[in-house]
């Protein structure tokens, strides 16, 4: 059995030198391809790998069709809508993510972008403090749980709108819940978004969402940019000159948003969620050991294209 890893965005040499000794120690042989800068690479690599493990790469149909012995494909962290389900489920592929892997250094994050706007980006001029502000999150999973945890610590009110969580986790977290996410917009003086990029959320968060928001209102966004509506929140932005927008995924259109808006937008040079020692490390461990666990054992528990 082949495992290959690859990584266009290399795993630190701590994960993959973790990642091989769970491999071979299983009795399995690994292979790596980093760097790479041409999908005819990844092509080449995957025609005789049984198992395959990628960041953010994307595991396309073209790739699914390459790989004739592929059984398992886990992509380290939580999303991945960068991986072809129909194509691997259509040939019986697995498909794993590793959800709460990265899920501390994504909320870290969030609560940083939110003193990072409070306070005019670390500029010169008179900024606020979250303390006792309202703190909204959309989609109360691993990291939106962690987030509200933190604004908690940092003296915010908290409350949060996922209509798939279980009732109790709230109730655990003395976190408010709102009935509809209109509501939760509505009484959030920052919101958190954290939901998957589906064809129920793409572009879903837009003008009719961002301008219930209370004045001052910032949105922050470390989840995907495909549910942003970009045309949606210029509009609002523009109507809103107290709106204020941060992500760590920079929009289509984000060196027009920060010529029109200012330090009202801000977006970092890359994604950035996961750019921790601790959680690349996470990631890349779970993922060899659910890979080992799957040819080993058949263990399924983290598949999600059942």
């Amino acid at each position: 059995m082949k495992v290959l890893v690859a990584t266009e965005k290399p795993f630190a040499k701590a994960a993959v030198d973790g990642i091989r000794e769970i491999v071979q120690g299983a009795g399995y042989q690994m292979a790596l391809l980093e760097k790479y800068t041409d999908t005819n690479q990844l092509l080449t690599a995957v025609q005789d790998a049984d198992a395959l493990i990628v960041r953010s790469d994307k595991v396309t149909a073209e790739v699914v069709a390459a790989a004739p012995q592929l059984k398992i494909v886990v992509r380290a962290g939580a999303g991945y809508d960068n991986v072809d389900l129909g194509a691997c489920t259509s040939r019986g592929i697995v498909v794993m993510n590793t959800p709460g892997q990265n899920s501390n250094a994504v909320a870290e994050l969030a609560i940083g972008m939110m003193i990072f706007m409070a306070r005019n980006q670390f500029t010169p001029g008179t900024g606020t403090e979250i303390r006792g502000k309202r703190l909204g999150i959309q989609a109360y999973g691993h990291v939106g749980r962690l987030v509200g945890r933190y604004g908690k610590a940092m003296g915010m009110e908290v409350s949060a709108y996922d209509p798939y969580a279980d009732p109790s986790v709230f109730e655990e977290d003395g976190v408010k819940v709102m009935d509809t996410v209109e509501a939760l917009y509505e009484q959030s003086d920052y919101l958190s978004l954290h939901i998957p990029a589906t064809e129920q959320t793409k572009a879903s968060i837009g003008y009719s969402l961002l301008t219930r928001m209370p004045q001052g209102a910032t949105l922050v966004n470390t989840a995907r940019k495909e549910v942003i509506d970009e045309a949606g929140l210029v509009k609002a932005l523009e109507e809103r000159t107290d709106l204020k927008y941060i992500t760590d995924i920079a929009a289509g259109n984000q060196t027009a948003l920060t010529e029109k808006f200012g330090k009202r937008v801000f977006a970092t040079s890359k994604k950035m969620g996961a750019e921790t020692a601790e959680a690349n490390i996470n990631a890349g461990l779970a993922a060899a050991r659910q890979v080992v666990g799957y040819l080993k054992d058949g263990d399924t528990k983290f598949q999600v294209n059942k």
